[in-house]
């Protein structure tokens, strides 16, 4: 399924361009306070996703955390990361999960 274009925003990382977004409201979880999900994929050609894990509050967490925001630099390194990781954004396939600590 591709993300939404409501709400996605446009990186281009080595050539390639890439639409990434965080969800509006919060999973249950995400709600918790536990991680911040996102979301990414090539943007003119769509196969795997790439779901980042991040440790920070979700905007609208429950708990009054204070939320950080998500840079496109930050998603810049996701990206890169999870290339050299394996991540093949062109081919389907399941989501590939970077986890950040």
């Amino acid at each position: 399924m591709a993300i939404l274009k409501k709400g996605s925003r446009l990186l281009t990382v080595d050539g390639v361009q890439y639409r990434w977004r965080v969800r509006n409201r919060p999973t249950y979880a995400q709600a918790l306070d536990m991680t911040l999900i996102l979301a990414v994929e090539q943007a003119d050609s769509p196969g795997a996703k790439l779901v980042v894990g991040l440790p920070q509050a979700h905007p609208g967490n429950w708990m009054g955390s204070t939320a950080i925001g998500v840079l496109p630099s930050d998603v810049t390194g996701y990206i890169r990361s999870a290339l050299a990781s394996g991540w093949h954004p062109d081919a389907p396939g399941a989501a590939f999960i970077l986890t950040i600590q």
